[in-house]
């Protein structure tokens, strides 16, 4: 059974006791066992499996979309970029070389799926990971293309948010489509012709 949201529309709570130390990670980690396990996140769940309650959840969490969106986004980093390294050669390294640094080495491929098949289903809860996480995570590696950019390494007139879809793009059409991991010489071939080929459009 995939998790599903229940017990939606989670009242907001008003101002309450301060926030005791570990709570948002006993919660969080609750939520995770159910994701993991295919079972439903439901206040009810995540309570009895982390031992806070609900007031306390409530508190930090007024929307079980909020905290599912938070939970599967635990444990991914932020890529880093030297500013003064080559930018193609910075890139490859990061999608070819660096994908478990890249994607979080606490972030198991397993959840990373399982994020894609929660997200497809729940289009709200796609909004909330994207405006809270996925855009957040974006922005250095927008910033160093944007670099490029400056340093003559790429054209002044790209869309460069479109570019850095259309590198990204190849990888997920490979995980969600054709269900094919980077542990696939054929995928990793294929993700590889197309980063070449975007690159060259992108090259000043």
């Amino acid at each position: 059974m995939s998790p599903r949201v229940a017990e939606a529309g989670v009242r907001r709570a008003g101002p309450g006791r301060p926030r005791a130390e570990g709570h948002d990670e006993r919660i969080i980690e609750a939520t995770l066992r159910l994701i993991d396990r295919g079972e439903p996140v439901t206040v009810n769940a995540v309570v009895a499996g982390s031992g806070v309650s609900r007031a306390a959840l409530y508190r930090r969490w007024p929307s079980l979309t909020g905290l599912i969106a938070d939970a599967l986004d635990h444990g991914r980093v932020v890529p880093e970029f030297d500013p003064t390294a080559d930018l193609r050669t910075t890139m490859t390294s990061m999608l070819f070389d660096r994908q478990v640094e890249a994607r979080g080495v606490d972030y198991p491929l397993g959840r990373f799926r399982k994020r894609l098949e929660l997200v497809m289903a729940d289009p709200d809860l796609q909004r909330a990971y994207w405006e809270s996480h996925a855009r957040r995570r974006r922005e250095s590696t927008l910033a160093a293309l944007e670099a490029g950019v400056e340093r003559g390494e790429l054209r002044p007139d790209l869309d460069l948010d479109a570019c850095l879809d259309a590198l990204l793009g190849v990888f997920y059409y490979q995980a969600v489509v054709r269900g094919s991991g980077m542990d696939d010489p054929d995928a990793r071939h294929r993700c590889r012709q197309a980063f070449e080929t975007v690159w060259r459009g992108m090259a000043a």
